[in-house]
């Protein structure tokens, strides 16, 4: 019997119910580290990403750690080694600029690799659904004859 969480459940669910339920679950994490605060009296959003760099090294550390995690999911859901290299210079980007101390906060704050990342994943699942529905789809040609 297969329990739900464990590897041999995702054998029995569809292919797109397993991407919708970790497409939810890594934008939830990609929301909370670049934008789930608004600075008082502005529009300027930013995330938890921000708030980690507040502690040198460790805060670098932990939100690279999570960029990570993104990547790695979206290797887990079939992202090609293309997609997962621009994802990692996402990353490796952000990282750069929050290990530059001062400089690095307000980076954080305009510079959101997890946004952007999610936004390259949802793209290629997105492209992936498209194709599937067209192989899945009978076309046929009718002519008319007179």
């Amino acid at each position: 019997m297969a329990y739900a969480g464990s590897t041999t459940f995702e054998n029995y669910q569809p292919a797109d119910e397993t991407h919708a339920a970790a497409r939810v679950r890594l934008d939830a994490i990609a929301r909370f580290f670049d934008s789930a605060f608004t600075l008082p009296g502005t529009n300027i959003r930013f995330g938890a990403d921000a708030l980690l760099n507040l502690f040198p090294g460790a805060g670098t550390l932990l939100s690279s750690g999570v960029s990570a995690y993104l990547v790695w999911e979206a290797r887990r859901l079939g992202a090609p080694k293309i997609l997962i290299g621009r994802m990692l210079a996402n990353v490796g980007v952000d990282t750069v600029i929050s290990a530059v101390p001062l400089v690095g906060w307000v980076g954080d704050v305009f510079f959101r690799a997890n946004l952007r990342n999610m936004k390259l994943l949802r793209d290629h699942l997105d492209k992936v659904a498209r194709n599937r529905v067209e192989e899945e789809s009978i076309t046929t040609t009718w002519r008319v004859v007179r």
